[in-house]
């Protein structure tokens, strides 16, 4: 939390909180959408297989090995 925080929310509630209080906004809008990885000093950013929102054109498949 930083020092200038007033809400007294967390990083992943204020997430949670913004997601979720748009009109007809469903609790699954706050679901993850990327799993993070650290490893040997590489960060991995993997979009999610089960997120419902996904990048690109959804009219397409994607390339092969993504």
């Amino acid at each position: 939390m930083d020092a200038e925080d007033t809400t007294g929310m967390t990083d992943e509630e204020k997430r949670r909180d913004q997601l979720t209080s748009a009109p007809d906004a469903v609790e699954s809008d706050a679901d993850p959408r990327i799993d993070v990885t650290h490893r040997d000093g590489v960060t991995r950013i993997d979009i999610r297989d089960d997120a419902d929102v996904r990048p690109g054109d959804p009219t397409k498949d994607p390339p092969p090995g993504r």
